[in-house]
């Protein structure tokens, strides 16, 4: 989770990387209008109906513009917001929160639609055996704070990199000479705590996974049909996860397949933002 050390370590230099991009030398716009310090303060409003997530990140755009900001928070990250709901109150420099504004509001809104779209397609699994994943595809220099958000919605989280677990897609197949082979290198080279994961696209590759001895077997882009297939093949030998092209309007139809693990790329990729904003600033 986002606590203060992973924050230190892992989301500063990337909260400062986008700073540094929407603030190259000067802002201009807050400079012109308020040359000078002046305390005030800002409303942090919803406009949506959501999950809200990012709250952590939020204030820290703030306070690494300005560590005498402060974040009076009505809510959680978790929590169902309502439009028109008072989030937070943000105080400090007036300078600061007109600069950080964008930013700020860029990581919430983001990460609070991922939020909101992973719990809708969350409660589409409620009651089943099946774990709903995210995927790498995520948006470069952002994957921290989109899988974050994906965990407040209610999803979990697959491998975080490629350093994180051994999957063997179809182009690692390829270049290994076939399944089995590729099975037998990983478990060569990968440190014995590490689970292999296998990309499979028809029946005849799920039996040679089972038999080289995947620990998770995909069943990717299968119809729900020929999934049911690969299910009894496997016979519990191996974890299975279903994907491709997964999203909140056609994860129903695999609901009853009972496999493991759902993987949707469209958690982090598709979601839209939810939609929150600043007003009110005032002079304190």
């Amino acid at each position: 989770m986002l606590n203060e050390i992973s924050m230190k370590l892992n989301a500063d230099q990337l909260i400062q990387m986008a700073l540094r991009e929407d603030i190259s030398w000067e802002d201009v716009s807050t400079n012109a209008v308020m040359p000078q310090a002046k305390a005030g303060a800002v409303d942090l409003i919803c406009k949506q109906d959501g999950i809200i997530a990012g709250l952590p990140v939020y204030a820290r755009v703030f306070q690494l513009l300005d560590p005498e900001t402060v974040v009076e928070f009505h809510c959680q990250d978790g929590d169902p917001v309502k439009k028109g709901q008072l989030l937070a109150v943000v105080r400090g420099d007036i300078r600061v929160l007109l600069s950080g504004e964008r930013v700020a509001l860029n990581y919430l809104q983001r990460m609070s639609g991922i939020a909101s779209y992973t719990h809708a397609v969350a409660q589409l699994l409620s009651g089943s055996k099946t774990t709903l994943l995210d995927t790498r595809k995520t948006t470069p220099n952002c994957r921290i704070f989109e899988k974050y958000a994906v965990r407040i919605g209610g999803g979990s989280n697959h491998r975080y990199n490629l350093s994180d677990g051994v999957m063997l897609k179809d182009n690692h197949i390829n270049a290994a000479g076939g399944i089995s082979q590729a099975i037998r290198m990983a478990k060569d080279y990968a440190p014995f705590v590490r689970k292999i994961e296998v990309e499979t696209e028809t029946l005849e590759q799920v039996q040679e996974a089972v038999e080289a001895g995947a620990d998770i077997i995909m069943l990717d882009n299968m119809t729900p049909e020929t999934m049911e297939k690969a299910i009894a093949l496997i016979g519990g030998r191996a974890e299975t996860e279903c994907s491709g092209n997964v999203t909140r309007e056609n994860i129903a139809r695999l609901v009853d397949l009972g496999v493991d693990y759902i993987s949707s790329g469209a958690l982090t990729h598709s979601a839209p933002i939810l939609d929150i904003s600043m007003k009110n600033l005032r002079a304190e």
